[in-house]
């Protein structure tokens, strides 16, 4: 029986990747999770999975829960753009991702895939077209969330030439049916209450259950020591937002944001943030990555799987709608 090293399985991908991983048989599916096991998942999907609690700062219990597995996904992460998070954001994607590969290397993990994102390559690129090959760019993306990817991926990259076999996914945006307060998943609950604000900025999104079969798919074939940026369609943050108000039959955002009114906006969110302890949506970062207009390039994803194929955009947001009425409202 094959045994999988799980991390993040708590989280949108990591639930979307445990169903798609229990479709198939001889397996054994252990998973990390830090405060509570995933609540997308049924009692008998959670029943039928190892669950171990801890986090990736603890070398020891990585150590035990990788004995005689054979593949690691690695989705744990931290995802925020609150500058007062910075050294979080370092200890977990840097330290956590280093400690990873660090115990993989010494389990004998036989093949790893590890979940970065485009802010690794940079997400700042107004009206450019970002492939894998770009090189990191600290004016492509100043947020300390996207240098802590692109730090976590150097620990992969040398992880590899100590031989592990590794692959890496660089999503976009990431859409689902997940937790709304939470992530990317919050934006459909801003939807929920008529945001009323939109820009002009374009940027990719996909489907979270295409992240998990994209990773499955690499991790299945013979491809290793390769990076793939998984992004199911280019569409304008407007449109995105206009798509959610309609599955939900509420009001589309009428009001543009102007650099100037983002500016204002954000520094209002960051002061309320500091009164109320929520993680500020909007920051000067993602303020300023709204505005532009930047294009994501799958074709290198797609000629690595010729069978696989993105789910629109639309169908996610429809669906995901549907879910989120019927879980909270």
């Amino acid at each position: 029986m094959k045994k999988i090293f799980i991390t993040g399985a708590s989280g949108l991908l990591g639930s979307y990747l445990i169903k798609d991983l229990l479709k198939q048989e001889n397996l054994q599916l252990i998973s990390l999770y830090r405060s509570q096991k995933s609540s997308l998942l049924t009692e008998e999907e959670i029943a039928r999975v190892q669950w171990i609690q801890g986090d990736l700062l603890d070398v020891d219990l990585l150590m035990e829960a990788m004995q005689g597995c054979s593949q690691v996904y690695h989705c744990a992460g931290l995802v925020s753009f609150n500058p007062s998070r910075a050294g979080d954001l370092m200890k977990i994607n840097v330290e956590g991702t280093a400690n990873m590969v660090n115990v993989a290397l010494a389990t004998g993990i036989q093949k790893f895939v590890h979940v970065s994102s485009v802010a690794a390559i940079g997400r700042k690129r107004n009206n450019q077209t970002v492939v894998e090959t770009l090189k990191w760019d600290e004016a492509a993306n100043p947020s300390v969330y996207g240098k802590s990817k692109y730090l976590g991926e150097m620990e992969v990259w040398r992880a590899m030439g100590e031989g592990l076999q590794t692959v890496i996914v660089n999503p976009v945006i990431i859409l689902g049916k997940g937790d709304w307060h939470e992530g990317s998943c919050a934006t459909f609950k801003k939807a929920y209450d008529e945001f009323p604000w939109y820009t002009e900025g374009i940027s990719g999104f996909v489907d979270a259950a295409d992240v998990s079969k994209a990773m499955i798919g690499l991790m299945e074939s013979e491809i290793e020591g390769e990076r793939f940026i998984v992004s199911g369609e280019n569409v304008s943050y407007r449109d995105v937002f206009n798509k959610m108000a309609d599955g939900f039959g509420k009001k589309r955002p009428s009001m543009k944001v102007t650099p100037f009114l983002a500016a204002l906006v954000w520094r209002l969110i960051r002061i309320k943030s500091k009164f109320t302890g929520e993680e500020p949506l909007l920051t000067k970062e993602t303020a300023e990555t709204a505005q532009q207009k930047v294009y994501f390039n799958s074709d290198k994803l797609l000629k690595a799987l010729p069978g696989f194929r993105y789910t629109p955009i639309h169908d996610t947001i429809k669906e995901s709608c549907e879910f989120y009425l019927n879980r909270y409202c």
